[in-house]
């Protein structure tokens, strides 16, 4: 302490000569050791000084700043000044007197309470808002094929929920999820890279892996934010990615996150995607562009309209031009092939030649979270760079369980597939007879979108509107012939469509869609999702009170 208390003398002494030296002359020469040798104390004053770390350097800076520009000397000793004061100052200036506080007594702060009134958290709802979510029915009960709805007060066939394989009711599934709820509890406590991860987690991406035919397999805790993270984890600002315009809110999602340069190719039209391919190898050749990398998304299974994709001459894209193919298999996994593998097993393409298959355990599984399956190399990627992986703490063990014995039925019962297609082709066998609208979905899909058939001239068909033979510009997200429709009238007629059929004891749905959120509005349609959980006859039935209501 006596060492410090010599050191702050040392300094205050040292401004004081550098002020008085600031006062004379400013063409006087600045010498430490000629200022402060006037007598024993002063020496005292230097040699304490000159022990100080640094102190030699201080002062040669001192002498030159001062005899170049005498007023910087001012300003640096006031801003010296300034920061000892502000660091040996309270932090805190309280108010022992306590004059600026306002004391209230019991009555007076209880009258304040009353007379307080809260901001909403969000924008109040708009009527046609509040209107759609009045119209959305509540389940009383557990969900399956046939659940009873509290404002119908009776059980209806469900064609609203994403049920495909019926595995909702599975007793057996049910049964493990509750044995997994005794042993693990029912959350994780922890993001997967730290305490969430737990062995029925590590079951689950290998049955994933196994079943699908891959190296490995990454388990993901939500379904939306998979494919908006595994796109980021690979491309970024500079690489390319080649995306279909109809891919669905997640993926845009995921293409805006990663900051590439987006090229779009028309919907589902894989002659477009040739050309786009074919205008960026030309566009990087002539600018001399260096080697990026390079990817194409889409979907196995659109979810805006039910289309497929047609993989082998998609993978044989891939390949001609040097490109990775990440394919979102969210309708398409565990809904179609012989035992529900997805497209690869429909088409008969190995698994291998798909870079990232992404796929969903809530929609087929009944569980939750989502899952990107491919080599090891792109899996163990994902588990440092994948921020939904990451950041995320992990799914509930029990949905894992649930899930791992999900597949397991759909391995060992392969009938499941065969009565899904079957009540699939019954819809749509009613369905496409009906005049007023049409259907745009493929005949394998397990979700039927339809459309309202237009009568008038301001709401046209994509078929009816006249096409100019161009190509669409692939930098914009917009085709080079938008369809028109009138959004607010179709969405209205549809409507329509699902109260009566509800009344009639058919609970199906409208496609919500986050309008002007979305890169491309897509067309107002009614979404029917199949399941096999239904006999055929409780199809047809479904169908034909749907044709009726239409």
């Amino acid at each position: 302490m006596r060492a410090l208390d010599d050191v702050e003398v040392a300094l205050k002494r040292t401004l004081e000569l550098l002020s008085d030296a600031v006062a004379s002359s400013p063409a006087a020469s600045f010498r430490p050791t000629t200022i402060i040798t006037g007598n024993d104390g002063q020496h005292s004053l230097e040699t304490t000084f000159y022990k100080i770390p640094g102190s030699h350097v201080i002062a040669r800076y001192v002498k030159s700043s001062h005899r170049n520009d005498p007023g910087r000397t001012v300003l640096e000793i006031i801003l010296i000044l300034f920061a000892i004061r502000t660091l040996l100052q309270s932090r805190t200036r309280a108010d022992s007197g306590g004059s600026h506080f306002i004391q209230f007594n019991e009555k007076e702060i209880d009258e304040l309470v009353d007379e307080w009134t809260p901001e909403p958290l969000g924008q109040p709802l708009s009527e046609a808002e509040a209107a759609e979510l009045a119209s959305v029915p509540v389940i009383t009960g557990p969900n399956g094929v046939k659940p009873r709805l509290a404002g119908v007060g009776k059980q209806v066939l469900n064609l609203a929920s994403y049920n495909f394989t019926g595995l909702a009711s599975n007793e057996a599934i049910k049964q493990r999820a509750i044995e997994a709820l005794r042993k693990y509890g029912v959350g994780s406590c922890g993001p997967p890279q730290f305490y969430g991860t737990l062995d029925v987690h590590m079951d689950l991406e290998r049955d994933i892996a196994e079943f699908l035919g891959t190296e490995a397999a990454i388990l993901y805790s939500q379904a939306f934010a998979t494919i908006s993270s595994v796109i980021p984890a690979f491309s970024k600002r500079g690489d390319v990615i080649v995306a279909d315009r109809g891919v669905n809110f997640a993926i845009q999602k995921g293409l805006q996150i990663s900051r590439s340069t987006v090229r779009w190719f028309d919907h589902n039209d894989l002659n477009s995607l040739e050309a786009v391919l074919e205008s960026v190898k030309k566009e990087q050749r002539k600018k001399r562009s260096p080697l990026t990398r390079r990817f194409i998304v889409t979907e196995g299974i659109f979810e805006k309209d039910g289309a497929m994709v047609d993989l082998p001459k998609l993978v044989e894209l891939k390949e001609k031009y040097k490109y990775r193919l990440i394919l979102d298999e969210s309708i398409s996994f565990g809904t179609v092939g012989r035992t529900g593998r997805g497209l690869t097993e429909l088409y008969n393409v190995p698994a291998c030649k798909v870079d990232m298959l992404v796929g969903s355990v809530a929609n087929t599984l009944n569980a939750s979270g989502g899952f990107c399956a491919g080599s090891r190399i792109v899996i163990d990627h994902q588990r440092i760079n994948g921020s939904s992986f990451v950041f995320s703490a992990s799914g509930p063990a029990l949905l894992a369980v649930s899930a791992s014995e999900g597949i397991n039925v759909l391995r060992d019962t392969p009938s499941i597939l065969s009565t899904l297609q079957e009540n699939i082709q019954a819809v749509r066998s009613i369905l496409t007879r009906v005049d007023c609208i049409t259907v745009p979905s493929h005949p394998a899909s397990p979700i039927i979108h339809f459309h309202v058939r237009p009568t008038s001239p301001h709401s046209l068909l994509p078929s009816a509107v006249p096409h100019s033979g161009k190509p669409s510009n692939p930098t914009s997200i917009q085709p080079r012939d938008p369809p028109v429709f009138d959004i607010e009238l179709e969405e209205r007629l549809l409507q329509e469509i699902v109260e009566e059929a509800l009344a009639q004891g058919v609970w199906i749905t409208r496609a919500k869609r986050l309008r002007g959120q979305e890169y491309v509005e897509a067309r107002p349609s009614i979404r029917l999702a199949i399941s096999a959980g239904l006999t055929k006859k409780e199809c047809e039935k479904a169908a034909n009170v749907v044709k009726a209501a239409a």
